[in-house]
């Protein structure tokens, strides 16, 4: 077992929390206050560290119940709470979602990484009334090109859509530079799951597209709005569909899907990635 797992879950237990993050109802797209902001910062940088932690402990063996157990712990030392546990039912601190899965992977004890497997890692941090939130995707072991392929695409199209956005630019300049540099490397993008205003609510609005679309309001960007920005590939159909425990979802044609994440601050001149794991 890694080294760093098996030392974090040998020491102190869980500290205790009294509140915890709440679905609140949704109040349109908010501009945040400095004050906010800074809060932001924080939580999204704990997710952040957890992150590149559980990236540099991701090895073959492991389970990705044991991810959970180790972000959660983590997460929760760091003076925050799980996101993700609880939100509408889910019953895990993560989503883990392999190979074919596309999101929402139930993390579980039984559930061995193996070498080869394309592992997505999704977790938000709740700290101090305001949510972080980001993804990964890590190749385990010896992949092969087409996961590497795809996973470096996926990244490289997450940036691409980063560097559109500025106020007064539009959403749209998001999805558009994220879809050209997809089609481009001929993979496809998920078009059932988006991005996400996020603060006080995990969700908030406006809702983030990765595609070229009418059919969602496009909207301004404004300094002081804050985005979950979170492309989703596909190496063969967009196609999806959900599992039998209503949350995982996998490629209808069983094709290998990646998907990277970064919770930002929309600024005058560019953005500030809030969850940069630099």
């Amino acid at each position: 077992m890694n080294k760093l797992f098996a030392d974090l879950l040998a020491s102190t237990s869980l500290p205790e929390k009294n509140v915890g993050p709440r679905i609140q109802q949704r109040r349109g797209v908010e501009i945040k206050s400095a004050r906010e902001i800074q809060i932001m910062r924080k939580s999204s940088q704990i997710v952040a560290t957890v992150l590149r932690e559980i990236n540099e402990m991701v090895e073959p063996g492991l389970t990705t119940g044991d991810l959970d157990k180790y972000a959660e712990k983590r997460i929760k030392d760091l003076g925050a709470l799980p996101s993700f546990k609880g939100y509408h039912g889910f019953p895990g601190t993560i989503c883990a979602s392999i190979n074919n899965e596309v999101v929402h992977g139930i993390p579980n004890s039984k559930r061995v990484i193996k070498s080869g497997d394309l592992l997505k890692v999704d977790t938000g941090a709740f700290f101090d009334g305001y949510h972080g939130d980001s993804c990964i995707t890590i190749c385990v072991g010896a992949v092969s090109d087409e996961a590497k392929k795809l996973s470096k695409v996926a990244q490289e199209s997450l940036m691409a859509g980063l560097s559109k956005i500025k106020s007064n630019n539009t959403l749209l300049d998001i999805a558009g530079a994220i879809e050209d540099h997809v089609k481009k490397n001929h993979f496809s993008v998920v078009e059932d799951y988006t991005g996400h205003g996020v603060g006080r609510n995990l969700h908030e609005e406006p809702s983030v597209f990765n595609f070229r679309t009418n059919d969602l309001p496009n909207v301004t960007l404004r300094s002081g709005m804050t985005l979950a920005v979170e492309p989703i590939l596909n190496a063969g159909s967009k196609a999806c569909r959900t599992l039998r425990d209503r949350w995982t979802v996998v490629t209808k044609d069983g094709s290998l899907s990646a998907q990277w994440e970064h919770t930002i601050l929309v600024t005058n001149d560019g953005c500030e990635i809030l969850t940069d794991r630099g």
